[in-house]
């Protein structure tokens, strides 16, 4: 028996989702390693920023790891991966926990910029908060749990980027479906991205500036959004952007919302 991680969940908590990442790939001979480690070693690259190759010896290899990895976050023909539909079952499971309805009918929406590691091979300026990386694009309900979540370069703005990741999840998936009302800070001015947002999804924009509160106040709801960014910031594999691929960066925020939500049963 190994030993135990901080990063572990338990194994209640993982039975929730084994179903998924079990029918995930076929079975053409008995599984080597438990599933359950496999899982655990993930989240253990996540939550303590390793590489995959120091991986602690006592969890499957890491090339196993690594491997069942990247089948879990493989987007299907529909541009949706496993980790995408298990994080979306989880997000689904709170909020019914929490006595609401399974789809919202509002997000609130921020980006955060993220500077890049050498191993990184996607890039752009962010020409305001100056780092040459990416940049995550978030949408999260009331509770903060993620309904849309994007990636893109860092050169992209905040607008166009919640305008792409609207229409993505609004195209591929129904999470955003219902949504009424987009909840944005004064970096969201503008009338062509009310009317964009208004096109796509149906949605009224509300844009709460600062300067508007005349003191100094928490706006409201807006930091519900800052604290899903804390959730994920506890996580040091997303400190800074490793990854080659900008879909490596999605899956890798995916994993650690679903490790948060996991966490909670």
């Amino acid at each position: 028996m190994r030993k135990e991680y901080p990063s572990d969940i338990s194994r209640e908590q993982f039975e929730i989702i084994r179903k998924d990442i079990e029918e995930v790939k076929k079975k053409t001979h008995p599984q080597k390693y438990d599933l359950y480690d496999i899982f655990c070693a993930a989240l253990y690259l996540l939550k303590e920023g390793c590489t995959w190759r120091a991986i602690p010896h006592d969890y499957p290899n890491w090339q196993n790891v690594r491997y069942h990895y990247d089948i879990w976050a493989k987007p299907d023909e529909d541009g949706v991966s496993l980790l995408d539909r298990a994080l979306r079952k989880l997000v689904e499971m709170e909020r019914k926990e929490n006595e609401r309805s399974s789809h919202t009918t509002m997000i609130i929406v921020d980006s955060k910029s993220i500077q890049n590691a050498d191993t990184a091979q996607s890039k752009g300026y962010d020409a305001g908060k100056k780092p040459s990386g990416i940049k995550l694009h978030i949408g999260v309900d009331i509770l903060g749990l993620p309904h849309a979540i994007m990636i893109t370069t860092a050169d992209v703005t905040d607008r166009n980027g919640a305008i792409d990741m609207v229409d993505y999840y609004c195209d591929i998936t129904d999470n955003l479906s219902l949504i009424k009302k987009v909840l944005v800070d004064g970096g969201y001015t503008g009338q062509n991205f009310a009317d964009e947002i208004k096109r796509i999804s149906k949605a009224e924009v509300e844009v709460v500036k600062r300067n508007e509160l005349h003191t100094f106040s928490v706006i409201p709801k807006r930091w519900i959004v800052e604290r899903s960014f804390g959730w994920i910031d506890k996580c040091r594999r997303l400190w800074k952007n490793c990854e080659r691929l900008l879909q490596n960066s999605f899956q890798m925020f995916s994993l650690a919302f679903i490790r948060i939500i996991l966490k909670r049963y």
